[in-house]
Formats: structure tokens, sequence, C-alpha cells
């Protein structure tokens, strides 16, 4: 079956065409503004799920390409392309963008917040497609433009300070990404003759060693490890999170972490295997810091924001855990669990930003007895909880015990001491949970009413998919796990357990506008590489 319909450039240009359609917009015009808003992240919604329809499991290489010279002369091009990686941080970035449009309740300037919103999904969008080193970067760099103007201009009490603390953290790991993607093509341009900066061009060659090597491995980390964040460059997120808006927290946490967290596993993994295996131990040990750190900061905190900042930090610290478990569980789980954390982050800051409406306050010692006049939100809530703390049955367990169980396998004493990270989880959360919703009511607290129905719709979603994935994640698992284990494979250098030649006939993906299938893995079992080309 040839595929011709352009679904990943389609990821991008719909949400930037309607930050542009929004910016033109009358400043009066508001109903217009959300509508358009509304009527476009649908739609790219609606292409991101058709997307992963088509998408074809069992294959471990990048499906649905979009290639197009760009800047010819220095090797740069529009090329775009999706595989179990990337597939459900694309789909979760449709769902979140449209739920954080429809339960924002920014109403300074309404029309300006909606178009650097749809400025933002572009860019994430585009992030998590890239093929092309520069393309990626274009866009990695573009998230902090709008997202820096969302924080300082619908932020709180200090939303200036934590929107310039955010920009310029993150702005200088960009530095250290910039020359390590420019070094890259340089020296494959050296040893080749041909300057490109496709992702498969580059991984298809051998790997950079010696001091060199380890230099540009930790350029690339330390800005992915910014956006992550992970322990100890995190110190921006407390503050971002807290003072940002509830949409705009729900990307930030929700998707834009993910940025980190993928840029490792496609970037690290793919250019540099040698020195992802040398520095495991290095990233092994901050993760379990980070999640130990993040665990016991959240419990002390009463801001329930900041909270989930640190709770993040200790999540993160898990997802890293699995990537440099470097086993096919392992780092499968962490690629789920990015999924799953989006989930249920975007889900507790929309349920903050609820409580703040109603109370004007996010600080856990000024709430208290909620559950008797908010039953559907403290239900709401109390499921989103235990999904973050990996109850079984919920979407948080499946990523949490691959993850751990793969670490087993490779570092059991990392996995050791990890496990009590999620053993202090469910110490905050519950005891979060306990002084909000428990206890005598506080006088200004008896008109309270329950979640509207706008409320209960743009928490259903999020709660349906946390059960589905918690109670059936083999969907996702088909598709992550065979990309994972060639990825594994890659940096191991152990053969990839993921295609027979039949199952590669059977699914050669196509590229957009193409009836001839992109070769982008091998036919045997027992390849080493990293099995992507164009």
């Amino acid at each position: 079956m040839s595929v011709h319909f352009p679904f990943l450039t389609l990821l991008v240009f719909l949400p930037a065409a309607a930050a542009v359609l929004i910016a033109l917009l009358p400043s009066a015009s508001a109903g217009a503004a959300k509508g358009i808003a509304m009527v476009f992240s649908v739609a790219t919604l609606v292409v991101a799920a058709a997307a992963t329809v088509v998408f074809r499991p069992g294959f471990a290489g990048f499906q649905l390409v979009s290639s197009h010279p760009w800047v010819p002369s220095f090797g740069i091009s529009w090329e775009l392309g999706v595989d179990g990686i990337s597939l459900f941080l694309v789909l979760l970035t449709a769902v979140l963008f449209p739920l954080a449009v429809a339960g924002a309740s920014e109403s300074a300037k309404p029309r300006s917040f909606l178009a650097w919103m749809m400025l933002l999904e572009a860019a994430c969008m585009g992030s998590f497609l890239a093929l092309d080193l520069f393309l990626f970067f274009v866009f990695f760099e573009l998230t902090l433009v709008p997202t820096y103007f969302v924080i300082g201009g619908w932020g709180y009490a200090k939303r200036t300070t934590a929107a310039l603390k955010f920009f310029l953290y993150t702005f200088l790991g960009s530095a250290f990404l910039l020359v390590g993607i420019v070094a890259v093509a340089l020296l494959h341009k050296q040893a080749t003759g041909h300057l490109t900066f496709s992702l498969p061009a580059l991984a298809a060659t051998p790997g950079i060693g010696g001091t060199g090597g380890a230099l540009l491995f930790l350029a690339f980390t330390i800005a992915f490890a910014v956006k992550a964040p992970i322990f100890p460059l995190h110190t921006w997120s407390p503050d971002a999170y807290g003072e940002s808006p509830t949409a705009g927290v729900v990307v930030l946490a929700g998707i834009m972490a993910k940025l980190g967290a993928y840029g490792i596993v496609r970037f690290d993994f793919e250019l540099f295997p040698h020195q992802t295996m040398a520095f495991a131990p290095l990233l092994l040990t901050l993760a379990v810091i980070g999640i130990i750190y993040g665990a016991i900061v959240a419990a002390r905190q009463k801001d329930l924001k900041r909270m989930m900042a640190y709770s993040s930090l200790a999540h993160l610290g898990f997802i890293v855990l699995g990537l440099f478990a470097l086993t096919d569980i392992g780092v499968a789980g962490g690629v789920l669990q990015m999924v799953n954390h989006g989930l249920f982050t975007a889900a507790l800051f929309l349920l903050i930003g609820m409580l703040y409406r109603r109370h004007g306050t996010w600080q856990a010692d000024q709430l208290a007895g909620l559950q008797r006049r908010l039953p559907i939100l403290a239900g709401v809530f109390t499921v989103v909880m235990m999904a973050s703390i990996g109850l079984p049955g919920l979407a948080g367990f499946v990523g949490e015990f691959m993850i751990l169980a793969g670490a087993f396998i490779s570092h059991r004493w990392w996995a050791v001491v990890a496990t009590t990270g999620v053993v202090f989880s469910a110490v905050y959360l519950l005891w979060a949970y306990q002084r909000v919703f428990h206890g005598p009511e506080k006088a200004d607290q008896v008109r309270s009413v329950d979640l509207s129905w706008t409320e209960r719709a743009v928490l259903a979603p999020l709660v349906a998919l946390m059960i589905f994935i918690g109670v059936h994640p083999q969907p996702l698992l088909s598709r992550i796990t065979p990309t994972v284990n060639q990825l594994v494979g890659h940096v191991t250098g152990q053969p990839a357990r993921v295609q027979t030649a039949a199952s590669v006939k059977m699914a050669s993906p196509l590229r957009a506008g193409s009836s001839t299938p992109v070769q982008v893995a091998s036919v045997t079992t027992t390849a080493v590489g990293s099995g992507k080309g164009s």
C-alpha cells in the first residue's frame, strides 16, 4: 500500500497556521481566537491519530518519511519521520494541546496567549519528528520563545524571574547542543566527503571515538538534561512550574520535559553508542539521586505545584534509569513511561488549576476537607494520584515495572535503591491528598462547587488513557519494542532481536508521496548497526 498523504508535515504546519491566523485577528476577537485554536488543535489530533493507525507495528525503522532539500549547499533538509519511540510522544502532544486550550482560563490578552500556545505545539511536533539535526535544533530552540512569553505574560507573582531563569538555563544548554551538532556534521564530512545533518546518514557511519566523542556526547547530554530536567540541572523547574499558568505548565511538564529524554534516546544512543555505554553508570547514578532527592523534597512541599515539580524530577529519574539500563525491557519501559508521565502529570496540574480557580490558592495548608464538597474532583484526583504512584491497573505501574525490571537485569544495585522512590512517591502524594481533601472544612471553602461538565470533558480522556494503558499496554508496546530492540542492539553491539526477513517484507514503511518503500532496516536478525537510513 502506498502512502501519499503528508501526515508529518501537516502535524507541524496545522498548529503553525493556527498561530499565524490568531495573531492576525483583531485584539478583541477572543472567542474567534479560541475557536481557531480548538479547531486546528483538534485537526492536528485527527492527523496524529490517522498517522498512528497507518503506522505499521513490528518494524524498527522510520515510517511516513517526508524528505525535501532545504539548504542543499549545507546539507540541510526538511526531513521528518516517525518510529516506535516518537510515535506516541507525537500522539501525546496532539492529545494534550487541545485539552490545555480547552482548560485554559487566561482572560488577559487571550489572542496572544493562544497564538503562543499554537506556535509551541508546532515547535514540539517538529522536535519529535525532525530527522535532520539542524531542523531539530531549530524546533528545539523555537520551543523556548513561546514558553518564555507564556510564563512571563500569564504566570503568577514571580513569573518574570521564573521565565528568565527558564530561558537562560535552557538557552545555555542549547548552546552546547549547537556546537555538538555542527561538530558531528563536520567530522562526518571529513570522514566521508559529504556534508549532511541527516540523522540516519550520520548514525550509519562509525561512531566518533576518543576524547572528542566523549565531549560531543556530553554536549548533547547537557542540553537534553537541562530540558528534561535531570538532577542536578533541574533548578529552573520548581520556579517555572510554580509560576506558569495552568495551560502552560501542562505543556511544560507533560510534553516539553519529554523533549530532553527523547533527545537522549534519539540522538545520544544513535550517534554515540560507545559513549552511551561508557557514561551509563554516571547517568544511572544521577538518575537515582534525582529519584530520591526529588521524592524527599516533594514530601516537604506545601505548595502543590512545586511538589509536582519535584515529583516530575523523580519520575524523570526513573525514565533515565530505564534508558541507561540499556536492556530491551528497560528502554521500552522508559519510552512508555514518558507517555504515562505526560498523561498523569498533565492531569494533576489541571486538577491543581481547578482547585486554584475555586479557592485562589494551591497551598496545601490553606485547603482542607474538600472531599465533601468536591466528591467528583476528589475521585478524579485519587485515580490520577494512584497512576502517578504506580498502582497496578493504571498507566504508571507498567512503565515503572519495566524500568525496574530492566535496570535490575543490568545494574542491580541502582534498581534496588531506585525502588525506594516508589515508596516515597506514595508518601508525599497520599499526604498531600489527606491535607487537601480530608479534615474539617475551612470557612471560605464551604461554597465550593464540583467539576463542571467542561472540566469533566477535559479530564475524561486523560483518565481513560491511563486506565487503558494500565490494563492493555500491548498496542503501545507492539510499536515501541521493535525500535527499542534495534536501538539497544546498536548501542550494545548485540544482535538486534526485532526483525525477520518476512516481518520486514510485511511492514516496509513508505515514504510520504512515494510508492517505494524506504529502506531503513536490515532484513537480517543479526544487524548490529542502527538500522536506520534515509
